[in-house]
């Protein structure tokens, strides 16, 4: 009877260790791992918010439906900024204190991520693949930080320099929102500017709900401007291109970064952004219609949702199956430092984006590629890559 006793002991000190362990890992249980974002789904980035949720979604279902991950389902719980940081902050504090997620996937914003950053670190909880490509968001702690493609100072520098090189430009411009996003794309046309011999020559700053670009275009025209790089929102940026040609400025180059390089940017009625350019770290959906990676996600996505997908669309897909990667090379015993360290062994060609993606221990960006396209025929046309 002792002997029973000390074995049912023993199971039970077995039991309660296993379950402290799970307890201490937040979001994770046996038949569940919970995954959060906070993103824009009614902003002035919307635009980029909601297909990348309805890509990711469309591939955790599939996920789910054939189990899980070690035995494990995926819940995706995202909340809304507006692109709009009290609501961004509200978003963070329900995710982290409330659902207890595991790890954030797709978070969308800068000022909202950095902001963020302040919650997260202190719990060790992964940011992985944000809808921002600052270099800010692998600062310091960097361990818990993942991302997926090159910085927007990259694309910035890359574009200025390709159009600087291919038209003989002069001066180069920059329309920009004064955040986080804005200053790190202003920083990134200077160097542009710095590398390609030319001059910076002026800059607008401007409010998220701005709408009339006149006095500042005029501004910019009397500057010289031949580049104008541009860190907006995406319904400003069809409105930006679109005055400018009303005014007749024909000799500008409008430039923007991965934040503009939108399908529905390409496909404005009318022919309004023919002639655009965007620098981005991925290459268009549509453009490769015709190869078997996206055409095979076109017919998914269309099957799963009745949509036509659209660029971000895509990059939210691409960013759940690479989540589901590393949840699955963790091992069932799930924890943060085993998600980390599998994260940190990710090494594959990612043929639906058309890049390759490595991680280490001392790398968490993904790919470093920049890609320039121009919107031709209401279709983005990759041009230069780098």
């Amino acid at each position: 009877m002792k002997h029973l006793f000390k074995t049912l002991a023993a199971a039970t000190a077995l039991t309660a260790a296993a379950t402290m362990t799970q307890a201490e890992t937040q979001g994770v249980t046996d038949d569940e791992v919970i995954i959060g974002a906070v993103s824009d789904l009614s902003g002035i980035f919307a635009a980029v918010g909601v297909p990348a949720v309805k890509g990711a979604n469309v591939y955790f279902d599939k996920v789910n439906e054939a189990g899980g991950v070690h035995g494990r389902k995926i819940r995706y719980v995202v909340e809304d900024n507006g692109y709009q940081m009290p609501r961004a902050m509200q978003g963070y504090n329900k995710l982290l204190n409330r659902d207890q997620v595991f790890a954030m996937l797709q978070s969308l914003g800068t000022p909202m991520n950095l902001a963020g950053f302040k919650l997260l670190d202190p719990k060790g909880i992964p940011n992985v693949a944000p809808l921002s490509a600052a270099r800010q968001m692998l600062q310091d702690p960097m361990d818990n930080k993942f991302t997926s493609f090159s910085s927007y100072f990259d694309q910035a520098e890359v574009g200025v320099k390709y159009l600087a090189a291919e038209f003989g430009s002069k001066n180069v411009c920059s329309m920009y929102l004064p955040t986080d996003f804005g200053k790190e794309i202003l920083e990134g046309s200077k160097a542009g500017a710095e590398a390609a011999g030319i001059a910076f020559a002026a800059e607008t700053t401007h409010k998220p709900d701005e709408t009339d670009f006149v006095g500042s275009l005029s501004k910019l025209k009397e500057a010289g401007c031949d580049i104008v790089t541009m860190a907006v929102g995406v319904r400003q940026a069809i409105t930006i291109v679109g005055t400018a040609k009303k005014m007749g400025l024909a000799d500008m180059k409008f430039l923007g970064t991965s934040a503009s390089f939108l399908t529905v940017v390409a496909k404005v009625p009318g022919g309004v952004t023919e002639g655009f350019y965007a620098a981005a770290s991925w290459q268009d959906l549509w453009a490769r219609a015709d190869e078997a990676a996206p055409k095979a996600f076109i017919e998914e996505y269309k099957a799963a949702t009745g949509e036509d997908p659209v660029g971000f669309a895509m990059l939210g897909y691409s960013a759940a199956k690479m989540m589901v990667m590393a949840l699955e090379a963790a091992g069932p015993d799930l924890t943060h430092e085993s998600f980390i360290a599998a994260m940190e062994s990710l090494d594959y060609t990612d043929d639906l984006v058309g890049n390759h993606m490595t991680y280490g221990p001392d790398d968490h960006q993904g790919a470093d590629s920049v890609y320039v396209s121009v919107v031709e025929n209401g279709n983005w046309k990759k041009i230069h890559e780098e």
